[in-house]
């Protein structure tokens, strides 16, 4: 019996080591993934940011400009992509709404962003926009990959349509998250006027009539968890600029935006909380079922190789009966 219980037990050890690896560099890579049907906000505000005034084209500082971005996950453009691409995809139909404190608009920017559901790489497809005219992104937008480095990404600008490196600055704690600081800075930049704008007539057909043009530069900062690749927290130090042409009256330049714009707080604290959440999901399939399938593999091989031993042991004698003495004869 002992040798047959050994036998079990070890026949367990072996399946528990061999699935530690696997749950690992198998399983993992095709069971993490981004969810196609994912819906995310965040609301970020520019504190006393100078905003233009296109009725009377001067620039003036107002007390706050806020910017709303969603991101939506676009199930049924995903299934589509799959079927040609053969692979997991994610669409993701995002907005970012600008309003003054007025709460009227400022600008509207709609994008298209395809990417794979497990590498976040970006997946070139029918329908990959920005503001309505096609693109074709290299490298991450809006998310790090699952277990993020620390090195410098490329990342891309979807207001100047390019992709530049955003770069690993350090590792520090975020609300009591360990995160991965990173930072990029787009230098000043010709870039396309926004298609929706906030005053009727003015369209970027027709400042490109007048010879102006738009520019931007900005420093963009974010403090990424690494296990979920997911930033919790976010800035942009940004720069507008109309420059040249008739609309300025004279002028050589005039400011578009000019502010520090953060995540509110409110949002910070749901980021964190979802980022948590997930954060566990994924350690679950990169560390604790691993490390706990070879911790269990190993104990049962020691108790395995245990009852063999004692299996082995030679049996102690058998004492010899008493018997009556015989009669000698003589």
């Amino acid at each position: 019996m002992r040798r047959k219980a050994s036998l079990i037990l070890l026949a367990f050890a072996v399946f528990f080591t061999a699935l530690s690896p696997l749950m690992r560099w198998y399983a993992f890579p095709r069971l993490a993934k981004i969810p196609a049907g994912q819906y995310q906000t965040a609301v970020l505000e520019a504190k006393n940011p100078v905003l233009l005034d296109y009725g009377s084209m001067r620039a003036k500082k107002v007390s706050k400009v806020t910017v709303v971005q969603t991101l939506k996950g676009n199930v049924e453009e995903s299934d589509k992509i799959e079927r040609s691409a053969g692979r997991d995809v994610v669409v993701w139909d995002a907005l970012s709404y600008i309003q003054g404190p007025d709460g009227k608009m400022v600008s509207k920017v709609p994008e298209r962003y395809i990417f794979d559901a497990h590498s976040q790489e970006p997946v070139h497809a029918t329908g990959e926009m920005v503001d309505g005219d096609q693109v074709k992104r290299e490298g991450i937008e809006f998310k790090w990959p699952f277990l993020t480095e620390k090195r410098d990404y490329e990342y891309y600008d979807a207001q100047a349509r390019l992709t530049r490196p955003i770069h690993y600055k350090g590792t520090t704690t975020f609300r009591g998250v360990k995160v991965y600081y990173f930072e990029q800075t787009i230098p000043w930049t010709k870039v396309p006027l926004p298609k929706s704008m906030p005053v009727k007539g003015i369209t970027p057909e027709s400042v490109a009539k007048t010879g102006t043009t738009r520019w931007y530069t900005t420093v963009r900062k974010f403090w990424v968890e690494p296990t979920t690749g997911a930033p919790v927290y976010g800035e942009e130090i940004q720069n507008n600029e109309l420059r040249g042409g008739t609309l300025l009256g004279g002028r050589d330049k005039v400011t578009v935006f000019k502010g520090h714009v953060k995540m509110r707080e409110d949002y910070i604290r749901s980021t964190v909380d979802l980022v948590d959440s997930n954060r566990v999901l994924v350690l679950l399939l990169t560390s604790y079922l691993p490390w706990g399938f070879l911790t269990l593999g190993v104990l049962l091989l020691a108790l395995a190789l245990w009852l063999e031993a004692r299996g082995r042991r030679p049996d102690e004698p058998e004492p010899a009966p008493d018997r009556e003495p015989e009669p000698v004869i003589a």
